[in-house]
Parts: C-alpha cells; structure tokens; sequence
C-alpha cells in the first residue's frame, strides 16, 4: 500500500473515531439536559400546583367578605326595622329594639328626612355631622354605594336611611385587593424560576411578565408571538380571582435549560475552531518543514550530479581527440546537456526562477524532440501548430519543460506505452491553455482531486511525486494553474494547464535551431 493510500485510510479512521466521540459526547450532554429538564419540569408543575391552591385561597377570602358584606347589609336592615319600630305607638317594649340600635358600633348610618335634613347618625365621625358639606358629599357616597332604606314611621313623614361598609370591612377589602396583588407579583412571577406571562380573559393584554427579555417586552407583536409559542409548549394556567376575572398563565422552559441544550453544540463548535486553527498551524509548520527537505535535496543532488558531469565533459573531449565515431559522441553530448539541465532544475528548486519571455510553442516542440527518441516507438506525441507560434509567455524554460516531461511519461504510463499524445495551445483572452491529451485508462472521478497530492500514485513503484511537483513549479513559480480538465475511464484525460502572457514589444526568439 502506498503512502498516499494509507493517508487516507488513517484519515479515514480518525473522522470515524471523531465522529463516535461526538456522536457519544452529544448523547451522554442531552441526557444530562435531560433529567435536568424533568427536574425542572416536576418544580414548574409543583409550582401550578401551588399558584392554583393561592389562587383558590384568595377566592375562598373572597367569599368570606362577601359574606361579611351581606351580614352587615342584614344588620343594617335589622337596624332600619328597629328604628321603624322605634317610631310605632302600637309597640310597648322598645328594649329589643334599643338593644339593635346601641349594639352597632361598625357600620356608619345617617338617616335624614325627605328633604334632607339630619335626624339620627351613628358611628360617623363628629367632623362629617357637623360640617353641611362634608355631611352632604358623605351623603352621596353612601348613596352611591347602597340603595337608602325608606322608614315609616307613624305620623311622622318617611325618612331615609343610608349606609356605608363598616371601617373594618373597608380595611379587609384593602387588605383583600393586597392579597390579589401580591398572588400576582410574588406567587405568580417572583416565585417563578422560568419565563411567565399573565394575561387577561382574552389571551392578549400583558398584565404581567417575568423573565421575559426586554426587546420582546417592548415589541407587542414578538410578546403574542411568545404567548403563542408558550401555549403550544405548556398548557396555561387558568385562574379566576376576585374582581379580575379568568385570567391565564403561561409558561415554558427556562433560558438555562434552553442554553444547556445548546451548550454541547457550542463547546464543539468551539472545540472544532481550535482544532482547524491548530491543524492550520500544524500544516503551515509541516509544509515549511517540508519545503526546506525538498529544497535540501534538491540542492544536494544538483550538487552531486556536478562533479561527475564535469567528468563526463572531460571524458568526451578525451574520446574526440582519439577519433571516436562523432555520431556517439554528439549522442553523447546530449545526454550529458540533458543532465547538465536537470542539475539546472534541481538547483533552482526552492529559489525564486527568473522568468523570461519564451515561445511557448517552440518551447514544446524542443521538450518533445528530445522525448521521442527516449520512448516507446508505439507512443505517438503531436504538438498542434496554434495561429500565432510566435506567442510569448513569461517562462523558466527549465523547470516548465520539466512539467511537460511528467505529464507525457505519465501520459505514456497510462497508455502502457501505446497510444497519442496531442498537446494544444488554447488562447483564451490574457491567458493561454496548455492541453496534454491522452488516450490512456483514465483517472477516477473520485482521485481528479487527490493526483496532485504528495505522494499519490497509482504505479507500483512510483513515489507519487511527478504532479505534486509539477503543481508546485506551475502555481508556485510561474503564477499559473494545473488541473485534470476532464477525464473518462477507458477513453483518456486532458490535463489543462493555464499561464498568463507576457505583454512584450520585442518578438524574442531563443534557440534558434529548434525553431
């Protein structure tokens, strides 16, 4: 298995264990919210629970003052007969009735005559009687309040009799509106440990709120829209008290639960962050490191390589001045040149290239006469002649030839050694495209991505290193771009290279010979 391939199968294996460690840390973090949430739902049911029995007390009270106001309504009626007795001459025994009248110290009663004018008063403060305004207005309350009773009494003309709820009622009453009060604003939303709102018979008038965040509170469409999404979570609370009517009381869960729901999913993200800024990092570091590896090698085999070409050179020159067959030494000579340029692109790895105006299409030609000889004679590689062969491209003529070389022998490998080769020049507006198509076996749509990484190979011997250095010389160096531009199983591929051209005035021509 190559390097390449376990790669990925480590990769492979990491993203499954990620994924378990995640999948089993959001389980074990919704449990945990969970259980949370349950204990949070038996305190907001025990909570209803009680805001229904305070509810029910208060109603209770209210039915106990009510039943205080009706015995002192009685009273006052029992009051208004033992005054109309009083007035009656068929009477002979008035202890009774004295005893009615001298018994109530709590309810404030006046009678007047027709006309309006005092006749009897009790338990109404001396600063009232004695001032005809105030008597007046007082008058008016207690009219206000209850119907005045009519008294008869014989041979005197009828006199009216008004009343008012005692100052102990009139205490409880402030006492009861406190109760109601304070079920609203302690019972309801103080004691509560999660979002409420308490609304009126209709559903819409806020009366109350807790817990409600503030820009919701002022926007009265958001704060229906939240009563709504209250009801269909919990079913509201209906209670009816005294002077207010049905109300409702609704309520969900509180932010913390909701965050703690959540909260799994940001310490992830989070985690996650870290770790593509650690891998990021990671990456940086080891790419550097491996730039500095590539560039150490490369120059130390440039450097190897030149001690034995200057050899080689002195040899030759010793050969030709014995006489041997100059055909093998101009062979010979090429292939020593041909080693003189690739010491030449070893040397210039990691170092900024001199880029000069080159014919692209000569250029080509140049890389491909010298391949030929060197290749399976069933091979066959075809440079088309474009419009213009005079175009210019900013080039390292060395390093680009080199991607040239890569792309046919694996062009060649692909073909295992039988088939065409056609490289096209493509004009495309400030750019031009180098096209190397093949009929060979073709890349899988799965690896078109995947054959520029180092150390991806599909040969048995390979080190998967021809296109990731061709991609480092062609983005890297010359600015430009390298990708597979289409490939078919069985039928070929077309790698696509694109370089920008050069904005010269001079027409340039280099190496003549190959022209």
């Amino acid at each position: 298995m190559d390097l390449y391939s376990r790669k990925q199968r480590w990769k492979l294996v990491l993203a499954v264990m990620a994924m378990l460690i995640v999948g089993a840390s959001l389980w074990y973090s919704n449990r945990i919210v969970d259980r949370v949430r349950l204990e949070e739902r038996k305190k907001v049911q025990l909570w209803a629970e009680a805001v229904q029995n305070r509810a029910e007390l208060v109603n209770y009270t209210e039915k106990l003052f009510n039943r205080l106001r009706d015995e002192e309504a009685k009273k006052v009626q029992l009051l208004a007969e033992a005054m109309q007795r009083l007035g009656s001459s068929d009477e002979t025994d008035f202890s009774f009735y004295l005893r009615v009248v001298s018994d109530n110290t709590t309810v404030p009663v006046i009678i007047t005559d027709s006309e309006g004018q005092l006749r009897f008063d009790r338990n109404v403060d001396t600063l009232i009687t004695k001032h005809p305004e105030r008597l007046e207005q007082e008058i008016k309350d207690m009219a206000a309040l209850h119907d005045p009773i009519e008294i008869g009494i014989q041979g005197v003309e009828k006199q009216l009799l008004y009343y008012k709820n005692s100052k102990v009622f009139t205490e409880l009453q402030e006492v009861m509106d406190g109760i109601i009060r304070s079920f609203i604003s302690e019972t309801v939303m103080s004691t509560a440990a999660v979002p409420v709102i308490y609304t009126d018979s209709t559903r819409t008038h806020v009366i109350e709120s807790g817990h409600i965040e503030a820009h919701i509170k002022e926007d009265s469409a958001a704060m229906q829209a939240r009563i709504r999404s209250m009801e269909k979570a919990n079913t509201p609370i209906a209670i009816s008290l005294p002077g207010q009517g049905r109300n409702y009381i609704f309520y969900e869960e509180s932010l913390v639960i909701t965050q703690l729901r959540y909260f799994p999913y940001v310490q992830l993200g989070i985690l996650a962050l870290f770790l593509i800024v650690a891998y990021a990092l990671f990456s940086i570091f080891r790419n550097a490191e491996q730039n500095q590896v590539w560039v150490g090698m490369a120059k130390e085999t440039a450097h190897q390589l030149g001690t034995p070409l200057s050899s080689l050179m002195a040899w030759m020159e010793l050969l030709k001045a014995k006489g041997v067959d100059p055909m093998a030494l101009n062979e010979m000579r090429k292939d020593v040149d041909r080693l003189e340029v690739i010491t030449e692109r070893f040397s210039k790895i990691g170092s900024a290239p001199d880029l000069t105006p080159e014919k692209l299409y000569y250029t080509l030609r140049a890389t491909v006469l010298y391949l030929r000889p060197r290749l399976p004679s069933k091979a066959v590689i075809e440079v088309v002649q474009p419009a213009d062969p005079e175009l210019l491209v900013p080039l390292n003529r060395a390093l680009f030839s080199w991607v040239i070389e890569n792309l046919i022998r694996n062009a060649v490998d692909a073909m295992e050694g039988q088939g065409s080769i056609t490289i096209e020049l493509v004009p495309d507006g400030s750019n031009v495209h180098i096209d190397v198509t093949d009929n060979g076996k073709g890349i899988p749509v799965a690896q078109q991505r995947t054959v520029f990484q180092p150390g991806f190979t599909t040969k048995k011997r390979g080190w998967g290193l021809g296109l990731s250095l061709s991609k480092r010389i062609i983005e890297q160096y010359h600015g430009g771009h390298i990708m597979v531009k289409k490939s078919t199983p069985g039928v070929g591929t077309t790698f696509r290279i694109t370089l920008a051209k050069g904005n010269f005035s001079d027409k340039l021509v280099t190496d003549p010979e190959l022209e």
